[in-house]
C-alpha cells in the first residue's frame, strides 16, 4: 500500500520480500474468504483497536471502510457485505486481488524483489542490506518503509526478527505478544493436565455453539455471542479471539482468566432456572436438558468437566452455570500459532508522518506497530491505513528535501 502511494507520486519504488513471492500472509489471511474490512459505523469500528483507538483516528478516517471497498472495485474486485457486516470480496478469494493488485504495482514502475531478506543497515555506507540466494545485496534509499509484520506466522515470513535490529536504534518497541489466540485451559480436575482425556478424546475439533461469552464484572447484556472451538488443550475460534487481548492481560496480572460462557444465550436466566427446576421423575438428567433446554452433546460434557456433582444436581448452581460457566485459562498458546500479535513499535516513535524519530528517513506501517484489534476486518484495514500514511509520510518528507 505504501508502495502504491508512493509510485502515484512519481517516485522510483523497490519493494523487497523475503519470501519467494510476495503477500504470503495476505493469501493465508482469504484462505476461509478474505475479510477486507467491516461495515459498521465508524466510531464502532475505530473503538475496536481499544486504547490505540485516539492514535489510530486519522489513519482510518482517512483510509477507512468505505475506502478500503473503493480500492479493492477499483482494482476489478467487487466487494459484498455478509450477514455479520463483514466485507468479502465477491468470489471470497485472496489470489485474484492480489494479482490485479501487484499488476497495477508493476505498471506504475515499482520494482519488485524476492527473496530479499533485510538483516539492517550497512555499518559505513547506511545502505540498506539484504540476504539472498546470491549472497548480501545492498541497496540504497533516500527513504525506507518497513512493513515487516509483527512475529505470528514465522513460516510465511512475519517473524519478529527486526526487532533487535531496530532495539540496536534506540527504537521504542513494546515486547511482541500472541493476539486473536487460542488459550489453554487450566487442569480441571486435580493433577489433570488440562482437558480429561475423554473430553479430548471425544470432543477435540468440535465447534460449541451457539454460545455467548463474557468477562467477569461484565453484565450479562455485554456478552458477545458467536461460537468457539474445544482443542486438545484448551479453546480457540471467533468468539475467543474477541476476547484474546483482555484474557491475556489478566493472565500475565493474575496468572490465570476466567471466562463466563453463556451455554443458552437463547433463553433467559428465568427460564433456564424454570427448568432445571422441573421435576424430572424416573429421567436422567441428560435426557431432561436435552428435552426441556436442548442441552446435549459437547455442551453437556462441559457441564460433567466443570462442575461437580453436587452442583449438576443443584437446580440452582446448574440453573447459574447453565447462563455462566465459568472456565479457567492458563496460558495463551505460542506468538506463532497466532493470527496476529500485539505489540511492536511503539506510536510514540513515530512523528505525523509514520517515521521513527530516531531514525530520520525510515518509515513503519502495519502489524509491526504496536496496535491490536480482533478479526473481523479490523487487521488490514489498519494495515491498509498505516501503509497509506507511511506512503505519504515517506513521499512528503522527500519532497520537503
Amino acid at each position: 500500500m505504501a508502495a502504491e502511494v508512493l509510485a502515484r507520486e512519481g517516485l522510483a519504488v523497490d519493494l523487497f520480500d523475503a519470501m519467494p513471492s510476495v503477500g504470503r500472509k495476505f493469501l493465508l489471511a482469504g484462505r476461509g474468504g478474505l475479510n477486507l474490512t467491516h461495515s459498521e459505523p465508524a466510531d464502532r469500528f475505530l473503538a475496536r483497536y481499544a486504547e490505540r483507538s485516539e492514535a489510530l483516528r486519522d489513519a482510518i478516517a482517512a483510509f477507512g471502510a468505505d475506502a478500503v471497498r473503493q480500492w479493492a472495485e477499483g482494482l476489478g474486485i467487487a466487494t459484498f457485505v455478509g450477514t455479520s457486516g463483514r466485507v468479502f470480496p465477491q468470489d471470497m478469494k485472496a489470489a485474484p486481488l492480489l494479482r490485479a493488485w501487484l499488476h497495477r504495482l508493476r505498471a506504475a514502475g515499482v520494482r519488485v524483489h524476492v527473496r530479499h531478506r533485510w538483516t539492517g543497515w550497512d555499518a559505513g555506507t547506511g545502505e540498506l542490506v539484504f540476504d539472498t540466494p546470491n549472497g548480501p545485496v545492498r541497496h540504497a534509499a533516500d527513504a525506507t518503509v518497513l512493513a515487516l509484520g509483527g512475529a505470528s506466522w514465522p513460516r510465511l515470513g512475519s517473524d519478529g526478527a527486526w526487532v533487535p535490529l531496530l532495539g540496536a536504534r534506540d527504537v521504542d518497541i513494546a515486547p511482541l505478544q500472541a493476539s486473536n489466540c487460542g488459550f489453554d485451559v487450566a487442569p480441571t480436575r486435580p493433577g489433570a493436565n488440562g482437558w480429561s482425556d475423554h473430553l479430548r478424546q471425544r470432543f477435540a475439533g468440535q465447534p460449541v455453539k451457539p454460545v455467548a461469552a463474557r468477562m467477569p464484572g461484565q453484565a450479562p447484556q455485554e456478552s458477545v455471542q458467536g461460537e468457539f472451538v474445544l482443542t486438545d488443550t484448551g479453546i480457540e475460534g471467533s468468539l475467543v479471539y474477541a476476547f484474546s487481548a483482555r484474557l491475556r492481560d489478566a493472565i500475565a496480572a493474575h496468572g490465570q482468566a476466567t471466562w463466563l460462557i453463556d451455554l443458552l444465550p437463547q433463553h433467559t436466566a428465568d427460564h433456564v432456572l424454570a427448568e432445571t427446576r422441573r421435576p424430572r421423575g424416573a429421567r436422567s438428567l441428560s435426557t431432561h436438558l436435552k428435552s426441556r433446554l436442548g442441552i446435549e452433546g459437547l455442551k453437556m460434557a462441559l457441564l460433567h468437566e466443570l462442575l461437580s456433582p453436587q452442583q449438576l444436581h443443584d437446580p440452582e448452581a446448574l440453573a447459574s452455570a447453565l447462563k455462566s460457566l465459568p472456565l479457567t485459562l492458563a496460558r495463551c498458546r505460542p506468538v506463532e500459532e497466532a493470527i496476529s500479535t500485539a505489540g511492536g513499535v511503539r506510536l510514540e516513535a513515530l512523528d505525523a508522518n509514520g517515521m521513527l524519530r530516531k531514525v530520520p528517513g525510515v518509515f513503519c506501517a502495519g502489524e509491526m506497530l504496536d496496535w491490536e484489534a480482533p478479526t473481523g476486518g479490523y487487521l488490514l484495514t489498519a494495515c491498509f491505513a498505516t501503509g497509506v500514511v507511511a506512503g505519504q509520510g515517506a513521499a512528503r518528507w522527500l519532497r520537503q528535501r
